[in-house]
């Protein structure tokens, strides 16, 4: 991408800034890569935004400064960028930007929103997730083989139940397992359903899981978080980079790559930069793209 002020996107203008700011010091990786990676992965990417309110996770300095969520769709965002309202636990609203065309896309990027984060429900049906998420997170010294490993019992528990899964890794230390639904589920239901998996996950490996959410509990485990299955959570989205040393990206995977690490105790294996993404793409298309419509039911 030229280090030029403004995109031209469909019928819109977008304004583009320090497109030559470094967002990855260790890489030099710029926010004008980071502009052009989102460009390029939004055929795949903005399926999996449509509709899903987003919280903006902000690094206007890169991913060695300061960042700050961002709830609230900014006052100053232009018209055609869409907002949903989603009822406060406090009381009120807060009105979340919704990122459903490659323009409000760019718009946000611009303003350094490295990460997405999405909820498991579409507006306007925030009481109904589409999926039941597991996150695999690794207590040091356990690592990504370890998430494997516990990702591929998980899988076997799901068998059992008749449940397709769908792995993808966080981009960050972990793996996230993705059980699409695509019915009338509530969060009460998924919930339940993802903390008694991740109790018989524990009961089944009881030293290598915990289901806990007691942080001393952790170490040297795989913590299986059922949390994340809430109205008030939000979870990295499949395809958004992450604020790492490296460029990495939340990336969808195959069970048996996934395997594959585990027997080859590879850590490195399941580590996706932004061209490796959009190579795979090439090569196996989206991935995830069954979580969109895949309609399964809970046991």
């Amino acid at each position: 991408m030229s280090a030029k002020s403004q995109l031209e996107i469909g019928n819109k203008t977008i304004e583009v800034s320090n497109l030559d700011k470094v967002f990855y010091p260790k890489t030099g990786f710029t926010k004008g890569q980071t502009i052009d990676y989102y460009i390029r992965v939004s055929p795949v990417l903005l399926p999996h935004l449509k509709d899903r309110p987003i919280t903006l996770k902000r690094y206007p300095n890169g991913v060695d400064g300061m960042f700050f969520y961002e709830k609230q769709c900014p006052p100053h965002r232009p018209d055609w960028v869409k907002t949903h309202a989603v009822p406060r636990s406090a009381g009120g609203n807060i009105d979340y930007c919704v990122m459903n065309n490659l323009s409000a896309l760019v718009w946000a990027v611009n303003l350094a929103d490295l990460e997405l984060h999405v909820f498991l429900h579409r507006a306007p049906k925030i009481d109904q997730p589409t999926s039941v998420v597991f996150d695999l997170d690794p207590g040091a010294p356990a690592d990504i083989v370890d998430c494997c490993r516990t990702a591929l019992q998980l899988k076997a528990l799901l068998d059992k139940v008749k449940l397709k899964s769908f792995p993808k890794t966080s981009g960050s230390k972990g793996l996230q397992v993705y059980v699409p639904l695509n019915r009338t589920a509530n969060y009460e239901q998924t919930k339940t359903f993802a903390r008694n998996i991740a109790a018989e996950l524990e009961k089944a490996l009881p030293g290598s899981v915990v289901s806990n959410m007691q942080k001393s509990l952790r170490k040297g485990k795989v913590f299986v978080d059922w949390s994340q299955n809430d109205d008030h959570k939000t979870t990295v989205c499949v395809y958004s980079m992450r604020a790492k040393d490296r460029p990495t990206v939340s990336t969808p995977v195959q069970w048996v790559e996934v395997e594959a690490a585990a027997k080859a105790k590879n850590a490195g294996a399941l580590a996706f930069e932004p061209e490796d993404v959009l190579k795979r793409i090439e090569k196996h298309g989206d991935l995830f793209a069954p979580v969109l419509k895949l309609k399964q039911s809970l046991p």
